[in-house]
């Protein structure tokens, strides 16, 4: 096998929505009360919703296609980004030039577990913006190219009724995972041990989806010093997926619900086997903790590998240790457009840890493209057969794709000359 033999599925990347999105989704009587783009005094194009700055930033941490030093910065104007942030033709560009088959892509002006329209005032107006959103992340992005993009929802977590029926009405457009927050108790919701989620449950359950949890909006589990940086929260973000999968495995979800699937999305994988022997280890020692059926007879490091899938960018040490996580429940991710992104040269990152940890061509498929289609259920092939998935065929049509980087104040200028990222 060779790099360009692989099949790249990423189950973790991002789109910066245009601001135009939710034009042609939102009945007439609402039109008037939709999101949108405003460019404040500072010249910073902002999300405005029911006269009020959204809490997320509308191209945060896209610096896809920028030199590293300039990574720090938000984007201040949609001009300065790459189009392939919002422009989903060019987005699919962008993919075949990183050799990636399909993606699946978080939202940002949404936040990823709904925070817009969770804040809102007008609950009502909150749940048309919502579903206006799904409708456009589903019908016009993943639909003007099917076969290159896995559908992901949102839900809205004011009200678990109003969630059950949002998860369904998607389940009937082919909606293969919802995003929801990784420790809901972090932001004053119940938490996942209560029980109070367990109607949504159910339904991700009857419609055969995935529970994605992105790492992010649990940063304030990690209680740092006053004089902590910021790199604090990026190096240790990971360690809320564990305490993420503590929550799911000694609470009562996964018990009540087995056909539940859950991703840890961004949340690596060098820390499971560690968290493995710890576990398993804890719960033979302290029996006396729990009952015998707690965990159905099993390991909960096996419980773990029956419900969840591990999701990472670049791990080296957790790929050496795949045997120990389970090569099964291994997934690869390409976080475009974000700072952690690998983008242009994912498969040359990707091969090269395979390389270094000896992996065999059968695990390379699984950990690229196999484990995620699987838990997924979703066809790779279904729009392209699979002699064209290759990173060697999709790169052979992106000849043309100019990877070089810029500054963003040459975006910016390059764009707008073009009348690119102009609204």
């Amino acid at each position: 096998m060779r790099m360009d033999d692989m099949i790249l599925v990423s189950i973790d990347d991002h789109m910066i929505e245009p601001p135009d999105m939710y034009k042609n989704h939102v009945p007439a009587k609402w039109l008037d009360e939709i999101p949108k783009v405003v460019r404040n005094q500072a010249g910073v194009d902002e999300w405005v919703f029911q006269g009020q700055k959204t809490s997320t930033p509308f191209g945060m941490a896209a610096t896809v296609g920028w030199p590293r030093e300039q990574w720090g910065f938000n984007p201040g104007a949609y001009s300065e980004l790459r189009p392939g942030c919002f422009d989903v033709h060019e987005r699919v560009r962008d993919m075949n030039a990183n050799g990636v088959l399909a993606s699946m892509n978080f939202p940002t002006m949404a936040g990823f577990n709904a925070r817009t329209f969770t804040e809102s005032r007008d609950k009502e107006l909150a749940l048309v913006m919502l579903q206006a959103y799904n409708d456009w992340a589903i019908d016009e992005w993943c639909g003007a190219y099917p076969g290159r993009f896995i559908p992901l929802g949102i839900v809205p977590m004011w009200d678990v009724d109003l969630a059950v029926n949002e998860i369904h009405r998607l389940g009937k457009k082919g909606c293969r995972s919802i995003s929801f927050l990784e420790t809901p108790h972090v932001q004053g919701f119940p938490s996942f041990l209560s029980g109070h989620w367990d109607p949504m449950m159910k339904a991700i359950c009857d419609e055969n989806m995935v529970l994605s949890l992105h790492i992010g909006a649990g940063f304030d589990v990690i209680k740092r010093a006053p004089e902590a940086p910021v790199d604090h929260l990026m190096v240790l973000a990971c360690q809320i997926s564990a305490i993420t999968a503590q929550d799911l495995l000694f609470g009562p979800t996964l018990r009540r619900f087995p056909d539940l699937k859950v991703a840890l999305s961004e949340g690596g994988i060098g820390w499971i086997p560690f968290y493995f022997d710890r576990v398993d280890r804890h719960v033979q020692n302290q029996a006396w903790l729990h009952d015998e059926g707690d965990f159905g007879g099993k390991l909960p490091s096996e419980v773990f590998r029956d419900h969840i899938l591990a999701c990472y960018i670049t791990d080296p040490s957790g790929l050496r240790l795949r045997d120990r996580i389970g090569v099964d429940i291994i997934a690869w991710e390409c976080d475009y457009p974000h700072t952690d992104t690998t983008w242009p040269e994912s498969p040359e990152f990707a091969w090269d840890e395979f390389q270094q940890a000896g992996c065999t061509d059968d695990e390379i498929h699984k950990i690229t493209w196999e484990n995620a289609t699987r838990f997924f259920s979703w066809d790779p092939f279904a729009h392209t057969p699979k002699e064209q998935a290759t990173v060697g065929a999709l790169r052979a049509l992106a000849k043309d794709v100019d990877t070089t980087r810029m500054s963003r104040e040459e975006w910016r200028q390059r764009n707008e000359a073009a009348g690119i990222g102009v609204f």
